[in-house]
């Protein structure tokens, strides 16, 4: 099967789409009865044993269905003139690239947009879980109850490098689901799923655990649990069960050719998300923990080569100057075979547990240099401030500019292959009017190249009511008129 084609998908609608068709789907085969003609009696007893029999998911549905909540979204964008939707066109297409970075300076207006996603409730006084894809960018987030009660919801923070958001709605005495752990989940358990696919409010789809653990493009930092429940564009926020009715995980993605399910779904564990609700609730914002290295798998030829018996560990291929990793001594060639006793069997088990360790907190590595094996304690970092999330976007509304900065990292220079510039973190207002976006990198103002931070609002302090903004997105380099008023 060519595998090229598949598309990792977040499962959010958007509301205008209209529905044409619907369908049905049998998740389990009928029952028949067992005793064939000349079967014998003992041999179809055993056939349905109580062991084969499928599991009862309608007490479940019961009890946790009222938990879980329909999130709808609005906000704006900008509407191009005589520029097709690139909404509408697929990534591998030549001309989305072309849209993308160019399709920019042409646009005019705003459009109103609208979207659609779950989520569920996890206190009773109106703490809700849902991804942060589902209302990042969104003007308006609004919250309706199985009771048909509607609520408008305050987004208390958003984290993306784990794709988890933290709502609030007033109320009180709601009902709330039961947490519980992803960690003892196994491949091949039952699960199951609540959610809003295509606006059909609390639909229940069941499958299997088929992987754990999985590693997704630009997955950030989250061990994704796979399973084959039917997720549809609408789930996406919303809960996924065990047997004995407790969370294990957020809805999140999907691999599709066509946007819609095709037997390949993705979980957050339920652990990611309360340690990022815990941290938002708590402190406003969500800290991950960095080493500064970039890795990659062992495979035999790299084990051979390094004198390992076992394909275990994380390779390190670079360690950042300057970084938590380079100040503890780590060097490229080291393989990490282990962090604080808990043993790396792969490269992408590392990012997990480093980033779920609080920034300062020391990471007792073991690692292998040249045919031995050594302990190595690093303490460890913060992660990219782009990474972090944070409910206060005041920094952004101030200025005439309505952007939050920050400097790039010697990395991301490297990266960018830019001396200068800085990064977008958060934007508002006029910047945000303008088109533009979280991650661009200004270059100059005016033709006045920003190096840092201050420059960049000195030159903004002094400029007219319109300047030329020249921002790095992507590949490309753009203008972008902004009109600061």
């Amino acid at each position: 099967m060519n595998v090229n084609g598949l598309k990792l998908t977040v499962a959010a609608a958007a509301v205008a789409a209209v529905l044409t068709a619907g369908y049905s789907y049998g998740n389990f085969p009928l029952m028949t009865n067992a005793i064939a003609a000349g079967q014998p009696a003992t041999a179809a007893a055993q056939s349905l044993s109580p062991m084969a029999a499928l599991p009862d998911m309608s007490s479940i549905v019961a009890q946790n269905g009222r938990a879980v909540v329909n999130v709808s979204v609005s906000g704006t964008r900008k509407a191009s003139a005589g520029v097709p939707d690139i909404q509408q066109l697929d990534p591998n297409d030549p001309m989305y690239q072309f849209f993308r970075h160019f399709g920019g300076p042409q646009q005019r207006g705003d459009a109103p947009t609208h979207g659609l996603g779950s989520g569920f409730i996890v206190s009773t006084d109106g703490v809700i879980l849902t991804n942060a894809h589902v209302v990042d960018g969104a003007d308006e987030v609004n919250v309706k109850l199985t009771d048909k009660r509607e609520f408008k919801a305050k987004v208390l923070g958003m984290d993306k490098a784990s794709d988890v958001a933290v709502l609030k709605i007033d109320a009180k005495n709601l009902p709330v689901v039961t947490n519980g752990s992803a960690a003892n989940a196994r491949v091949g358990d039952w699960v199951l799923a609540i959610g809003s696919p295509f606006g059909f409010e609390n639909s229940a789809t069941a499958g299997i655990v088929s992987a754990k653990s999985r590693s997704l493009p630009d997955g950030g930092y989250v061990p994704f649990i796979q399973t084959d429940v039917a997720v549809n564009p609408g789930n996406s926020g919303g809960p996924l069960f065990n047997m004995k009715g407790e969370v294990i995980g957020i809805n999140s993605q999907i691999y599709s050719r066509n946007g819609g399910y095709q037997g390949l779904s993705f979980a957050i564990p339920i652990e990611v998300a309360m340690n990022v609700e815990q941290q938002i609730v708590s402190h406003g914002k969500v800290q991950h923990g960095r080493l500064g290295v970039s890795i990659q798998d062992v495979n035999q030829a790299l084990a051979d080569s390094f004198g390992l018996k076992t394909t275990a560990g994380a390779l390190v291929g670079t360690v950042e100057k300057d970084s938590p990793a380079a100040k503890a001594g780590l060097e490229s060639g080291d393989i990490i075979l282990g962090v604080n006793g808990t043993d790396i069997t792969s490269a992408n088990e590392l990012p997990v547990i480093i980033a779920s360790m609080p920034p300062g907190e020391t990471a007792k590595l073991q690692i292998w240099r040249k045919g031995n094996t050594r302990e190595v304690d690093v303490q460890v970092g913060t992660l990219n401030a782009e990474k972090l999330a944070s409910n206060d976007k005041s920094q952004a509304d101030k200025g005439r500019l309505g952007v939050a900065v920050r400097d790039l990292t010697p990395e991301e220079r490297r990266q960018a292959d830019t001396k200068g510039g800085v990064v977008v973190e958060n934007v508002a207002g006029a910047a945000a009017k303008a088109g533009i976006e979280p991650g661009d990198i200004v270059l100059s103002i005016n033709g006045e190249p920003v190096t840092k931070t201050e420059q960049l609002r000195a030159l903004v302090a002094k400029a007219g009511k319109r300047i030329a903004v020249l921002v790095e997105r992507g590949d490309a380099r753009i203008f972008v008129p902004v009109d600061l008023g």
